[in-house]
């Protein structure tokens, strides 16, 4: 996906309560967005299996750009 440095992107990441990949996803984060030049609002969730169920997520964590879900959505299940 192309993007123009310039252009800034929201990241919303959600995670189960027992989700032990916070830390190592946001040192993922950080460092694309440094490699690539590219700015954005980057958002954590802490969110209850029911509340993953109305949102359709596929797994913790899941991560949206710009609302769009990265992992290929129809696989259903939040860890």
């Amino acid at each position: 996906m192309m993007h123009d440095r310039k252009t800034q992107l929201t990241i919303d990441c959600y995670l189960s309560q027992g989700c032990q990949s916070e830390e190592a996803l946001k040192i993922s984060i950080v460092a694309a967005l440094e490699r690539e030049g590219i700015k954005a609002d980057v958002n954590f969730y802490r969110i209850n299996d029911a509340e993953a169920l109305l949102r359709g997520l596929s797994g913790s964590p899941s991560v949206f750009i710009n609302g769009k879900e990265l992992q290929p959505s129809g696989t259903i299940g939040f860890s």
